[in-house]
């Protein structure tokens, strides 16, 4: 009997995973290629046979979903897989209606087979889209627990982009660290601030193998999600973040509403800034969606460090590179700090945009008058670099969740943007977390 031929699309995370989980040791399947999408450079490589197991002596090649049709083709496949995040409900059934007027069957798959048990209880914090807030939600959880004497370990939702065996595990104790594993700007921006916390983070590819061994060092394990994604562990308490300057994303983006169904506490993020009727329009949604979910109020407070006064003066933002790309925002914590600090004009870096970098406005149009910190390869770092000088400006304001600065050499005066959640009234996350420090 043949066995199924199987594409399992991704971007380079929940793909590996779910093959990992359900695929890699099952003789029904012959997972025959992975296509990656979302990321840069990621296409053009194998799934190595060190990972992939002995079904695949040869790994299994990582193609571009653009080629999706013609790969349909020449694989002969039976079924695609939808393995990857922060997409529209619309993109998701039009990449359905391409993969089923080839005369493929299109899949996605359930949680039952792809969450691991820990050991360990496990804290799981999820959003609604990429950019809402879960990075300070980790910490805000980690900050209470470890006041509480509990050692925290955290697992990043994977970015694995360069070399997948090294990958496999990945273990962030000191920021030498990101160095020893050559992260891209990306995986700083995630890692960088637990171990300023003093924390230990792991992340890589095989997240069985990871989660085994951060048990090892762990009381309490917290899940640190991606983009909207939903975690790859069973959870003790699901904690998911929702922004109200993005309505209706929270039941129109996939897989943002089962996020939200899955939740025990919702957060609505942002409040300070949001409208009220934007907030109010979320909190309904939440509660037609999850009636039973706990829902918290918060805020991002921002702190401007540095001693560059940006009143009236021509400023050029950098904000978190996925969350305008992928997740869609057209601003983020650098520009509202800008413009609170008086800034007279948000310069626009397209006229400056330089080699792979211009490339990323020419795909994404829709970013706003600011600066993506792109930095998924040296390439990038480069351009990037090159780009912040070249613009025509008199401070550069950094809202990235990392100091850019240690990365990339600017050659004008710069300030860094903080931001941190905070809870607003009750119920907060203490009284949800109780549970968990006895």
């Amino acid at each position: 009997m043949s066995r199924i031929k199987v594409i399992i699309l991704g971007a380079a995370g929940r793909d590996f995973h779910n093959f990992n989980c359900i695929y890699r040791e099952d003789e029904t399947y012959e997972v025959v290629a992975f296509t990656a999408t979302q990321i840069p450079d990621i296409d053009g490589r194998k799934y190595p046979a060190e990972l992939a197991g002995s079904l695949y002596p040869e790994g299994i090649p990582i193609e571009d979903e653009e080629n999706l049709v013609e790969l349909l083709g020449s694989t002969d496949a039976d079924m695609c897989v939808m393995s990857y995040s922060d997409r529209s409900y619309q993109q998701v059934m039009s990449l359905a209606s391409v993969v089923n007027a080839a005369g493929v069957d299109f899949t996605m798959l359930g949680e039952r087979e792809n969450q691991i048990k820990s050991t360990k209880p496990v804290v799981s914090v999820g959003a609604v889209r990429t950019g809402c807030g879960k990075s300070q939600t980790s910490r805000r959880i980690c900050e209470i627990l470890r006041a509480a004497g509990k050692k925290v370990v955290a697992i990043r939702h994977p970015m694995p982009y360069g070399d997948l065996v090294k990958q496999k595990v990945q273990r962030f104790a000191e920021l030498s660290d990101l160095e020893k594993h050559d992260c891209t700007i990306e995986e700083m921006e995630e890692y960088e601030p637990h171990i300023v916390a003093g924390g230990v983070i792991y992340a890589g590819v095989d997240y069985e193998a990871i989660l085994r061994e951060a048990e090892k060092e762990a009381d309490i394990i917290l899940w640190d999600g991606g983009n909207n994604d939903t975690p790859f562990y069973q959870s003790d308490l699901h904690v998911v973040v929702a922004d109200p300057h993005r309505v209706g994303h929270e039941n129109s983006y996939f897989p943002s509403e089962t996020n939200v169904r899955l939740a025990d506490v919702v957060i609505i993020n942002k409040v300070v800034e949001a409208e009220f009727e934007n907030i109010e329009a979320v909190r309904d949604n939440i509660r037609e969606i999850n009636p039973d979910a706990v829902i918290i109020d918060a805020a991002s407070p921002l702190t401007v460090e540095g001693d560059v006064d940006l009143m009236g003066k021509r400023v050029l933002v950098v904000e978190d590179g996925p969350t305008l790309t992928h997740g869609e925002m057209t601003y983020g914590a650098g520009v509202v700090a800008a413009l609170r600090q008086g800034a007279e004009e948000l310069v626009d870096p397209r006229p400056w945009a330089t080699g792979r970098l211009a490339e990323t406005f020419e795909k994404y149009p829709e970013i706003g008058t600011l600066l993506p910190a792109m930095g998924y390869g040296d390439e990038q770092k480069a351009d990037l670099q090159k780009t912040i000088n070249a613009v025509d400006c008199e401070a550069v304001v950094i809202g990235t969740p990392i100091d850019l600065t240690r990365i990339v050499d600017i050659d004008k005066p710069t300030v860094r943007v903080r931001y941190e959640l905070q809870e607003i009234g009750e119920p907060n996350l203490e009284t949800m977390l109780a549970k968990f420090i006895g």
